[in-house]
């Protein structure tokens, strides 16, 4: 099941939140900064141990502080226009987070709209790509939620999973 909700993604009880990370994995600003802050000290330290991560790879830790007992990292493309592989690495930002999630025995996972933020990626077709790639897994997962910024996000979402939907 895909759900749609605005939230602050670092209050969500579930099994894993996603970061839209940078590839330090050392926070940022933004939802990384949030959930950096959330989860406290032993998220960065833990990070450390890492090494990065390339965009559209995923990786995971624990969530310390957070609700949700694991994060699931990964970093979305920087938009240079749409010529540079956007729209393929941000799936596979999707894509990677769910097999990460699934290998680790994840039920319940909450994304943000990752890369829409000051990456720079058309919130409408990273919405297409984020809602049309959480179908594909929504059998093998009790709850995907995506965790919207506000309401206006929220309901580009709603009109993409009706469409989507069919």
């Amino acid at each position: 099941m895909v759900e749609i909700i605005t939230a602050d993604i670092t209050t969500l009880d579930v099994d894993a939140i996603v970061n839209a990370a940078n590839g330090s994995l050392l926070g940022g600003g933004g939802v990384d900064g949030a959930i950096h802050s959330a989860a406290g000290p032993l998220l960065l330290q833990f990070c450390r141990t890492l090494n990065g991560c390339r965009t559209g790879e995923a990786k995971i830790s624990p969530g310390f502080k957070l609700p949700a007992r694991r994060v699931i990292h990964t970093v979305g493309p920087v938009w240079k226009g749409g010529d540079h592989y956007e729209a393929a690495l941000l799936q596979a930002c999707y894509r990677n987070s769910f097999e990460v999630a699934l290998e680790n025995g994840v039920r319940s996972i909450a994304f943000p709209a990752i890369s829409t933020g000051v990456y720079g990626f058309p919130k409408q077709q990273a919405t297409e790509i984020a809602v049309a790639t959480m179908l594909e897994y929504a059998d093998r997962f009790e709850r995907i939620i995506a965790c919207c910024f506000s309401d206006a996000d929220a309901e580009i979402y709603r009109r993409v999973l009706q469409r989507l939907r069919g």
